[in-house]
This record gives C-alpha cells, structure tokens and sequence, in this order.
C-alpha cells in the first residue's frame, strides 16, 4: 500500500532517540534504532543488507530538474523540484506527485552564495519565521537540527565511492525526510562544483593573456636599468681600444 515503510535492517551504532520525533514526510520512517542507507548513483536506496527501501527517479528538462522519491512498492512520496530563477539554488519538497504550494512539505536554500561548497538550510512549510532561522542545516557531511548554533545532529553521510555513499540517520527521525534532503544538497553541490570549474575555466582563458603581459611589462622594467649598466661597462672598455687603436694608426703615419 501506498506510503507504507519497509522496516530497514538497523546500523550497528548506538545513538539516544530524540526526545521529540522529527517527522516530514510520515510518522512510518521512524525507528528506535539508528538506520543505514546507502544511495547509490543509479538512484537506488539500500540498507545494510542491500535491501531496496526507496528509490529516486529522475525526470530533468530543459528548464528545471525535478526528481521523485518512490518506496520500496514504487509509490511517489514526494516529488523535488529545482525552483528556477533563485539566487540561492532552491529545491522545494511536495507531497506526492503534487507540485502545488498547499503540498509543500520543506525547501532548501544554499546557505550563502559565496561558498565553493554548498551548506545548505531547510524550511519546513509550516515554518513561521523568517528564513534566517532553519529547522535544518546542512554542513559538511553533518545534518543539524537548527540553525548554525545548533548540535543535534540527526544524521550524518559518509562517502564510500565514486558510484555510493552512505547516510546514517538517527534514532526518532524521519529516514525518508533525510534521503530527500540529501538529494537535493547532493545536487546543489553537484552544480555548484560545475560552476566553480567553468570559472576556473574561463579565468585561465582571460588570465593566460593578461599574465603575459603583465610579465612582459615587468621584466621590462627590470631589463632597461639593467641592461643601461652592462651597456655601460661593455661600452667603456671597447670604447677605450678602439682610440686606442686610432691614435696609433695615426702616429705611425
């Protein structure tokens, strides 16, 4: 049935469940024990036995990336969407197949635009303050309950290899919230390390030209005072034998 959870095999770390559950998505991805997932680049989501608990289909076009969260019985749970035209890199998070602002669920902004590295913060919808105080954070390979001040860590990713990597979520916290947000930070970061190359790329282009210039220009200056004084002491000497020379040319007739 629809929106029914597979129980995953537990990880093997203790961890305290949190006092109050953080559900997003469903009160079914809770568990009193920390849960291991693996993501895989095929979009697959595996526990530690390899079982399939969810997995992520793609659907991009030309104009926005949006991607769906399936169960294990192939059931949407949410649907994430790239919101075009933001500053920030936004995603929004909407309750099953629905892209309507009624359904939505959480959103995620990058933290700062000046980051190589995406940290993100995620909004639940329900959020009434102001967008300076998220009910996530994303920073490095942790997740934090709160903003930058918090330390409630809720779940932790841990890179495995080129094709997966793993995402522990803890005790009394909403496994399929966490798989969610962790595609769309994974794709932020994704495009923000595109971004970052292109200018690499392009700043190589613009500076190979100016750089030779520039070092032109400089040694330039260099070279013309030195270049004055070995003319200088070559000159001297040369100058010297060559009246030498002449004076004697001329008395011996």
């Amino acid at each position: 049935m629809a929106g029914e959870a597979s129980n995953p095999v537990p990880g093997m770390t203790a961890h305290d469940p949190l006092e109050k559950p953080v559900v997003v998505i469903g009160p079914q991805f809770l568990q009193q024990y920390p849960v291991d997932l693996t993501i895989a680049n095929d979009g697959k989501v595996t526990d530690v036995n390899g079982t399939v608990i969810f997995s992520v289909q793609s659907n991009c076009t030309r104009i926005h990336d949006r991607r769906h969260l399936k169960d294990a019985a192939d059931n949407i749970l949410v649907t994430l969407k790239e919101k075009i035209k933001t500053m920030h890199g936004r995603w929004q998070v909407f309750k099953g197949e629905s892209t309507e602002e009624k359904d939505l669920l959480f959103s995620v902004k990058k933290s700062s635009l000046m980051q190589s590295r995406t940290q993100s913060d995620a909004f639940l919808a329900s959020n009434p303050t102001s967008e300076s105080d998220p009910d996530f954070k994303v920073k490095g390979s942790t997740i934090y309950l709160g903003g930058d001040e918090s330390n409630v860590v809720v779940a932790e990713m841990f890179k495995r290899d080129r094709d997966n990597f793993a995402v522990r979520v803890y005790p009394n916290v909403d496994y399929a919230f966490i798989v969610g947000l962790v595609v769309v930070s994974d794709k932020m970061n994704a495009y923000c390390s595109g971004q970052v190359k292109e200018a690499i790329s392009v700043a190589t282009k613009v500076a190979t030209p100016v750089a030779k210039k520039v070092a032109i220009s400089v040694a330039t200056k260099v070279a013309k005072p030195v270049a004055k004084e070995v003319a200088t002491k070559m000159v001297k000497p040369v100058a010297k034998e060559v009246a030498k020379r002449v004076v004697t040319k001329v008395l011996n007739g």
